[in-house]
């Protein structure tokens, strides 16, 4: 995939913050785990986030650890901020922010580098068409293993006789956030956010707006976004 990383689209990390990284597992201070890091128990081939020993909130899934990503602001683009914090703590508090080289912001780098499962991770891909003049646009989240059904289920959702994927520059300009970290969190107002079914349940990894961290997310969480449709059929199998 294309990658861009225009200037603004994140909050550069600063001291500031108010969670400290020193004392963590698998941790270096100020430092994202390198790939292959050993991180202790559980095994990085685990298959569901587990809890970091001495640390309420914070959970080791592949070769991460995962913190709440509303006490790392600086980890995310400045709307997908907003969305987190905006909603009810219990559902926030769900949604977790890890680190990452954003050379590896794509999903297949991604997975591979940090024992990541390829069924767990969702891309958030967006779809325009338009009717009477009038653009329509959608943000389809569908897990990695699977492709956005654009030319049938999407084009007829949209009600519109073309759907197609935005370029690149549109994209980034228009979700104020980086390509390849483009997520369901903080989208613009008028769009529709379409989740395929099975993206409704279990954890799924997500864009942060930014190439440099990626969010963990129940499905419940995702289902309750304000305006969020639930699709049978959203998305096939990948070829």
């Amino acid at each position: 995939m294309t990658t861009a990383q225009p200037e603004g689209a994140g909050r550069e990390p600063g001291p500031d913050h108010d969670r400290s990284d020193h004392g963590r597992p698998g941790r270096v201070p100020g430092r994202t785990p390198e790939p292959g890091t050993d991180l202790g128990s559980p095994p990085m081939d685990a298959e569901e986030p587990t809890a970091v020993l001495g640390e309420l909130d914070d959970v080791v899934f592949g070769a991460l650890v995962w913190v709440p990503a509303r006490e790392r602001p600086d980890l995310l683009a400045p709307p997908v901020h907003a969305a987190i914090a905006a909603l009810p703590s219990d559902a926030s508090a769900q949604v977790l922010v890890a680190e990452i080289d954003p050379e590896l912001a794509d999903t297949a780098a991604m997975t591979a580098a940090y024992d990541l499962p390829a069924e767990v991770s969702s891309n958030c891909v967006l779809v325009a068409g338009k009717r009477a003049g009038e653009e329509r646009v959608a943000a389809c989240v569908v897990r990695a293993t699977t492709r956005a059904d654009v030319n049938t289920t999407v084009r007829r959702l949209l009600d519109v006789r073309k759907a197609s994927f935005w370029p690149t520059e549109r994209a980034v300009e228009a979700s104020g956030m980086e390509f390849g970290g483009i997520t369901p969190f903080g989208l613009p107002p008028g769009w529709r956010l379409l989740l395929d079914s099975r993206v409704a349940h279990g954890q799924s990894i997500v864009g942060s707006g930014v190439r440099r961290s990626k969010l963990l997310v129940p499905g419940e969480v995702l289902v309750a976004l304000p305006g969020a449709e639930v699709v049978e059929g959203l998305a096939q199998p990948a070829d």
